[in-house]
């Protein structure tokens, strides 16, 4: 029994493939993971959420507001009119906007229901659950700091009409700064009245956003595991002696690698199709909204992981090298690119990472079209970078191919 067990040791450690599966890659995972969701050191740093804030109302009480809250280590403030504010926010570039309608600092004056609204995106509902976290003990105890202090003031200036304006003042900065102290210590003051309006900004459109991040997530991830496995069949037929064979006739060798990867882009696209297909059919996904869109984002996320799968063939030099390495690569990208990890969780060095998948992109462009609604140029300019990154990699397949696999064979 012990012999046979150490036999069955000595073969797996002698198994460079079964070793990085069991051992390296479940490290890396956790390592991503970790960094990402913000468990080093036991504790998580948050990053500033970004906020638009509208200003409607260009008042000094609104802008005392506003750069208290720029002020705060929670928040990062952008100040912007709440049309562009919106179309932004449907861009994918910001999640929320904060807005002050007009006559706000009338309504604080009086002690009536103050006109403020946000208008956020639903795909990302938890990270507005952190902003309205921090907007309900930051902003609420500033609004009803405002409001206690104007009807003192009202209640001052009936009771000691008689008295000057000058020792009047005096007394309105003893009060300010009494207040101040208050707020300083007290971090849940009376917030009557000022109750925060949540408007989703696509709940016209209704769209399913996480049958969307489902699609748009496993479709990618799985399609890279499919021409890897694709590509890898390039260096089977080299082991096999089926690409010496041909070598030998008069095809050009390139059109040997030319012609697998036409083979793996068309089943590429067919799979990506057949999905977006199914998912119209049993889950009602509109994919005719856009189709044109649809298509050319399609094609380009296809020929993006093609060549993806292709250079993994050129740079490997058997096919178990290519199963291993595709598993460790294709999961780093899908945990960075969005497809296992909520982007906005990511910290921002992993954010500027993920914009080295091939996910990221095809991600952010089927959200594009599904969810925000955005016209065709948007997704062009997401499908231009796959369609750049699916050239880059084909040419550097191309010089590896000649060295690795043609002078071998």
């Amino acid at each position: 029994m012990i012999l046979l067990a150490l036999k069955d040791l000595k073969l797996f450690i002698t198994d460079i493939k079964a070793v990085l599966l069991t051992f390296i890659l479940p490290i890396i995972l956790v390592t991503l993971f970790t960094i990402g969701f913000g468990g080093i050191s036991g504790s998580r740093k948050s990053n500033p959420i970004k906020l638009l804030v509208s200003d409607q109302d260009s008042t000094e009480i609104t802008q005392n507001i506003i750069t208290k809250l720029d002020s705060l280590k929670e928040l990062d403030i952008e100040q912007l009119p709440l049309v562009k504010a919106k179309k932004t926010i449907k861009e994918g570039k910001r999640m929320a906007v904060l807005t002050f309608y007009k006559g706000y600092s009338d309504s604080i004056k009086n002690g009536g229901q103050v006109p403020m609204e946000l208008f956020y995106d639903e795909s990302r509902e938890a990270e507005i659950g952190l902003l309205q976290q921090a907007l309900m003990s930051n902003l609420m105890g500033m609004v009803g700091q405002q409001k206690i202090k104007k009807n003192i003031f009202n209640l001052i200036d009936k009771k000691n009409a008689n008295l000057s304006p000058a020792l009047l003042n005096k007394i309105h900065k003893q009060v300010d700064e009494q207040l101040a102290d208050f707020q300083s210590k007290d971090k849940n003051p009376v917030t009557q009245g000022m109750d925060l309006k949540m408007t989703k900004l696509f709940a016209d459109e209704e769209p399913n956003w996480a049958l969307i991040q489902a699609v748009a997530g496993v479709s990618v991830m799985m399609l890279l595991f499919s021409v890897a496995a694709m590509g890898a069949t390039l260096l089977e037929e080299k082991e096999r002696g089926t690409l010496k064979r041909l070598l030998y006739s008069p095809i050009n060798p390139l059109k040997i690698l030319f012609g697998k990867m036409l083979y793996t882009f068309l089943i590429a696209l067919a799979k990506l199709s057949i999905l977006f297909i199914f998912t119209w059919l049993v889950f009602n996904l509109e994919i005719f909204s856009n189709v044109t869109a649809l298509i050319i984002l399609l094609i380009a996320t296809a020929f993006a992981c093609t060549s993806f799968g292709i250079f993994l063939a050129a740079i490997c030099k058997s096919r178990k090298q290519v199963e291993s390495l595709s598993t460790i690569i294709i999961l780093v990208m899908s945990a960075i690119g969005g497809s296992m990890m909520p982007f906005f969780l990511m910290p921002p060095f992993m954010q500027k990472m993920a914009m080295f998948s091939v996910n990221y992109w095809s991600i952010q462009g089927i959200y594009d079209i599904f969810y925000r609604h955005l016209p065709t140029i948007n997704i062009l300019e997401k499908s231009l970078v796959l369609f750049l990154i699916g050239i880059v990699i084909s040419l550097i397949s191309i010089n590896r191919y000649k060295k690795n696999i043609l002078k071998v064979a």
